[in-house]
Parts: C-alpha cells; sequence; structure tokens
C-alpha cells in the first residue's frame, strides 16, 4: 500500500498564541508603565505606531486572522519593540473574559470592526454587550475606550451603545458627547490613512470609564 500524502501545515500554524484555557494575566507578557490593548490591529499600522508614540506603554493586540497577527508580532519583533508590544492570533470575545488584569488597562482601541451587514452575521460584531461589560471590568478608573468607523449607521450604533452603558461617560471634544474630530494618539490604523487620503469622513469617538 502506498505511503498516504502527508498533510500539508495548516498555514500560519506558527500564529503568536495566548493560552488555550485559563487566566491570561497581561503584565507577565509585556512590559510598561501601563497598559493598552487593541482588539482588531489587522495590518498593524496603529500598533506599530502606537509602540513609538508611547515609548512607556505595554501594548497587546487581539488579531483574529492568523496571518496578520504572525505578520505584525514579526514586524514589532525587528522594530526590538517586542518586550513592550505583542499580537496575538485569537478572537477577542473569547480572550477578553479571561485576561485578569480587571482595573488595570488604561486604554482599549477598537478600529473600524464589523464589516458584515446581514441580519444572520449579527452574531459575530464585536462591539456589543459583552465586550462594554470586559472593558469596563479591564480598565482602570478614568480608563479610555476609544472607538472609530467610516460607517455612518455604525457609528450610531455605537455611540449609542456607548451612551447607555452605566460604567461610561463621553469623553469627546464637547461635553456630554463622545465625538472627536482628531485622533489623539499619535497613530493611525491602515484603514483611517486610507480613509483620510481618499477624503472619507471618519466618526471618532471616546469614552472613560467613570471614576
Amino acid at each position: 500500500m502506498a505511503d498516504e500524502p502527508t498533510p500539508k501545515p495548516r498555514p500560519y500554524s506558527h500564529a503568536p498564541r495566548l493560552s488555550a484555557d485559563g487566566p491570561i494575566d497581561l503584565r507577565a507578557i509585556v512590559e510598561g508603565a501601563w497598559l493598552e490593548l487593541e482588539v482588531g490591529p489587522g495590518r498593524g499600522r496603529f500598533l506599530l505606531e502606537r509602540a513609538v508614540a508611547a515609548p512607556e506603554a505595554a501594548l497587546v493586540g487581539l488579531e483574529i486572522r492568523r496571518k496578520w497577527a504572525t505578520i505584525v508580532d514579526e514586524r514589532l519583533g525587528k522594530r526590538l519593540l517586542n518586550a513592550r508590544a505583542r499580537c496575538f492570533a485569537e478572537d477577542a470575545r473569547d480572550v477578553l473574559p479571561r485576561i485578569t488584569n480587571s482595573g488595570g488597562v488604561r486604554r482599549v482601541f477598537l478600529h473600524f470592526p464589523d464589516p458584515w451587514w446581514k441580519k444572520r452575521h449579527e452574531k459575530r460584531l464585536v462591539m456589543g454587550e459583552l465586550f462594554l461589560t470586559e472593558v469596563a471590568r479591564l480598565l482602570e478608573p478614568g480608563g479610555e475606550l476609544y472607538m472609530q468607523t467610516d460607517v455612518p449607521f455604525r457609528a450610531d450604533q455605537y455611540e449609542h451603545a456607548g451612551l447607555g452603558y452605566n460604567a461610561f461617560e463621553p469623553a469627546g471634544d464637547d461635553a456630554g458627547s463622545a465625538i472627536l474630530a482628531l485622533n489623539p494618539y499619535g497613530a493611525r490604523s491602515d484603514r483611517e490613512a486610507r480613509a483620510d487620503t481618499d477624503g472619507l469622513p471618519v466618526t471618532r469617538m471616546r469614552f472613560r470609564k467613570k471614576a
């Protein structure tokens, strides 16, 4: 009988991963004066630029696509930033509840999420009550949740959800509003940069955890 062909390894099977189960302590993974978490870094431009703009921050990205998590984490390593900035191939919906750093994260970033439009895809949405509950648990008092999108109905959806969540207060340019005219973090996501180049409007909003 002929030997059976050796199965091909799964693409990017070497992607950086967190523990498959049990608690996750971000302080055991990255070093820095404070913690920041990016959900869905994609191609990683924001994470890479933020690591330069905030050299005292400890940064962790959670990217569901193995390819981009691998590429971004390798780019951080090549720039000698891996001691305080990492990107892992993980679904934030699974990982966030296992992070033990309650009240220990200064900022959470969510850039242009949820590119699914049909009702049957709503279960895949990142932004929702579970996400807000976990972010509220993780943020320190006064900590920030920053979100941006170029889809008007998503912007309305996210703003309404944030304003309706008791743990948060709006922290935009004007009192009582979450809307920011400009990105204040010295870093842009790939999609944000593309929208700026194409002249497309981006809605930016910031919420702060109540003390």
